[in-house]
């Protein structure tokens, strides 16, 4: 891990009257500056005790000094959140990220043929994306450390950050169950690709094992894309059933903040009437008063920036299965869910 430090890069720059590019250059021997300015920013590191991570001077100096980013979309919360993360980690450090955005089939297909980031970039971060065999093996011909993000399959050993989904699931249903609701339904998220999304799956397995574990079966379940609209239109098909049911679980606080939108427009009220829960919490989810399961987003993105850098200059190959850091998820109660009446 990148040792803590008080003082940073931009502490020096500031100092030395100098662009972070510049420092950057200058702490790790590199060319473009000159002889008074780069023992200028040398006193002034010195003075503010500053030193170069081993790991971040790897990447700046490497090759290209640039990071690779690869998202289904940016147009997200959880993937610019991401993104945020590793902005925290890398903004200092004069090392620029190259994004690519592969939002449909044939942006992917491109992508995985072409490879347009090898010999460009020095190290890789996946966010969120499913991968098919084939496309893991075209990756690896990056030929660069490659961190993944969400989506964690069991088995998978690969480098990765991100959330234990299945518990998160079961952290939002078992918040239903412990206040008295057995009538639960789930609005779930379908796979938009050939390649099942694990996030999906793992929160499916999560709703109905903890529903069985509570002797409560063949819930209603109905499934949608993963947006509001979404979750507004699951809403709609519940409540063009006979039965409402007395609560709710939506795959994500998207899909919970379109349901509620929905039963607000029907006038009906929640929790008096229905319990409404997510996952996530989504900025929007405390304006909405809606109860959820928090993941530490940004924190995966900072945490996967690190695990690149960390991946940096090591030729050997470990004996032991790579890194799989699971951040930890928790219950947030507020206002969208209540006791059944």
């Amino acid at each position: 891990m990148i040792p803590k430090q008080t003082v940073n890069m931009t502490d020096v720059a500031r100092r030395s009257g100098v662009s972070i590019a510049s420092v950057s250059r200058a702490l790790r021997g590199g060319p473009g500056v000159s002889p008074a300015t780069r023992e200028r920013i040398l006193s002034a590191a010195r003075e503010l005790s500053y030193v170069v991570s081993p790991e971040a001077s790897r990447l700046s100096g490497g090759p290209t000094g640039r990071l690779g980013v690869i998202v289904p979309r940016i147009d997200a919360w959880f993937y610019s959140t991401i993104l945020a993360g590793i902005a925290d980690e890398l903004d200092t450090l004069g090392v620029d990220l190259v994004l690519c955005t592969l939002p449909d089939a044939a942006a992917r297909h491109r992508f995985f043929e072409a490879l347009p980031l090898r010999r460009k970039v020095d190290a890789a971060v996946v966010v969120s994306l499913p991968l098919s065999a084939r496309e893991h093996t075209r990756l690896e011909r990056l030929g660069v450390p490659t961190v993944f993000v969400g989506g964690h399959r069991t088995g998978d050993h690969r480098p990765w950050v991100g959330i234990d989904d299945e518990r998160a699931a079961r952290q939002a249903v078992g918040h239903l169950l412990t206040i008295g609701h057995t009538d639960i339904a789930m609005i779930q998220a379908a796979d938009d690709a050939d390649i099942p999304w694990a996030t999906d799956q793992a929160r499916i397995r999560g709703f109905h094992r903890q529903l069985a574990d509570a002797g409560v079966t063949d819930p209603t379940v109905v499934t949608v894309k993963w947006s509001i609209d979404g979750g507004s239109r699951g809403m709609e098909m519940l409540l063009s059933q006979d039965r409402l049911p007395t609560a709710v679980f939506c795959h994500s606080d998207e899909i919970a903040l379109g349901a509620l939108r929905t039963l607000r427009r029907a006038g009906i009220s929640v929790p008096q009437h229905i319990s409404v829960i997510g996952v996530d919490d989504h900025p929007a989810a405390d304006i909405s008063d809606l109860t959820t399961v928090a993941q530490p987003v940004r924190a995966q993105g900072r945490l996967a920036a690190r695990a690149v850098l960390d991946s940096l200059g090591t030729d050997e190959r470990p004996e032991t299965a790579p890194p799989v850091t699971t951040l930890a998820t928790r219950l947030v109660v507020r206002g969208s869910t209540a006791p059944p009446r």
